[in-house]
């Protein structure tokens, strides 16, 4: 079996998270800008992560949750991942971006992977805002924190951990990423690739992809797919 792992914002999908999060308050501009400046190994992950968290303190549950329900996967993907689950490999999502923008992206495709390691947003009761009328509780907001095993960028620990519990060998792993929070898990990976990567990150790929349908011949030219 082959475990093949995938980043997710500007991977599988072209979207944003933070960024579709921030436009709701107005800080969508802020957050593109941290976040290239990270992509591109100019700060830290957990730095830039911590700082565009904080943008979104006082985002509202529903707000948020339509944020997330604008997150697109990139055309081709579904099928990709279709054929790799076909295929017995195991796939798997491990981003620094939030769980459930990727869960509603591939619920809107009806497709899913075997793991998803991802942080989240957590939510408290908003004292601003009356109780919902619905429920008869008040509703939740974003604190401005991030909680989850990917704050750090330690997705070559996670890339290990997940290859462990499945019985695969590193040499038997794929990567699939663009920006330096990738680095890790593409330098320990059997196989690393660039999906559009950033100049920091190209150098430590092995082979390097513009779309789907050429990541999906390099896996079959690789033997991951028939």
């Amino acid at each position: 079996m082959t475990l093949v792992a995938f980043d997710f914002d500007g991977t599988l999908s072209d979207s944003e998270m933070t960024v579709l999060l921030g436009e709701r308050l107005g800080v969508a501009d802020e957050m593109a800008e941290i976040t290239e400046r990270a992509m591109n190994d100019e700060i830290g992950y957990a730095e830039s992560l911590r700082e565009r968290a904080s943008l979104l303190e006082g985002l509202g549950e529903e707000e948020a949750e339509a944020a997330y329900g604008e997150v697109r996967l990139r055309p081709g993907t579904a099928e990709l991942i279709e054929a790799l689950n076909e295929a017995g490999v195991h796939t798997a999502v491990l981003t620094g971006g939030f769980k459930r923008g990727v869960e509603r992206a591939l619920e809107r495709e009806d497709v899913a992977v075997d793991s998803i390691i991802a942080n989240r947003l957590p939510l408290e009761e908003s004292e601003a805002q009356g109780a919902s009328e619905s429920s008869g509780r008040r509703p939740r907001a974003l604190t401005g924190a991030v909680e989850g095993p990917l704050i750090e960028g330690t997705k070559d620990d996670a890339l290990a951990d997940l290859a462990d519990a499945q019985g695969i060998v590193m040499a038997e792993t794929v990567a699939v990423g663009d920006g330096a929070n990738d680095l890790p898990m593409l330098q320990v990976a059997g196989l690393a690739v660039g999906f559009l990567p950033k100049p920091a990150v190209e150098p430590h790929c092995d082979d390097v992809v513009e779309d789907m349908a050429e990541l999906r011949k390099l896996f079959e030219d690789r033997g991951i797919l028939a």
